[in-house]
């Protein structure tokens, strides 16, 4: 993802450009932090290269998810995530209404502060996620690694959950990469721990990212 602290970076054209030739297959950004004209350009980028794309809302008010949703129909998406809880329904009425050809992954749980975290209780979180389901997302963009309960139990409670798995957050070393190998999650993101270059040290950004694909 090209954010940082659950903010797209002002330089996200920039480095796309050095890390478009890595062999990235995936990437996105948040719905805030650059002007319209801007993420056009940048998700313009993205379809050239054949490189399947993802917007995260990550913004609370139903005013701001709803601008978050519109941003990505006008921008071409691939996919949205995000978004919170309260509004998976009506996002999945709203873009059925639009006849949008997009996948959406919304959040589960309780999701608060900025950047954002997740609370309650394993079974709301798992209730949740099949509540989701029963209304036909693509999958769930779960922020696992900034669950504020134990983690662990988390992990291996949420196969009782049949859609995809987005993890989202805080995934900043290969052991937590091992991790979700091994628990044969679909996909998760990673932006902040690049830019921190926590996976080599004093590398690149373009760096990062093959280091980070070499562990796939």
């Amino acid at each position: 993802m090209l954010t940082h602290h659950d903010v797209t970076i002002p330089n996200a054209l920039q480095v796309f450009d050095e890390v478009k030739d890595t062999g990235l297959k995936c990437i996105g950004c948040k719905d805030v932090g650059l002007k319209l004209e801007q993420y056009k350009e940048l998700f313009s980028g993205f379809k050239k290269q054949g490189i399947e794309s993802f917007l995260e809302v990550v913004t609370y008010s139903e005013e701001e998810h709803f601008r978050g949703v519109d941003l990505a129909l006008k921008i071409g998406v691939d996919n949205l995530i995000g978004g919170m809880p309260m509004y998976t329904k009506k996002t999945m009425d709203y873009l059925k209404e639009k006849k949008a050809r997009l996948g959406f992954y919304p959040y589960i749980g309780r999701i608060t502060e900025h950047p954002c975290i997740m609370g309650g209780s394993i079974e709301e979180v798992i209730s949740d996620g099949k509540e989701a389901e029963k209304h036909g997302i693509n999958g769930i963009n779960l922020l696992l690694y900034r669950y504020t309960e134990d983690q662990k139990k988390l992990l291996a409670a949420i196969k009782a959950l049949k859609v995809p798995l987005i993890v989202a957050g805080n995934v900043a070393n290969f052991e937590q990469i091992a991790e979700l190998k091994q628990n044969k999650i679909w996909a998760f993101t990673i932006g902040g721990a690049v830019l921190e270059q926590k996976f080599v040290k004093n590398g690149s950004t373009k760096e990062q990212i093959q280091a980070v694909l070499k562990a796939l």
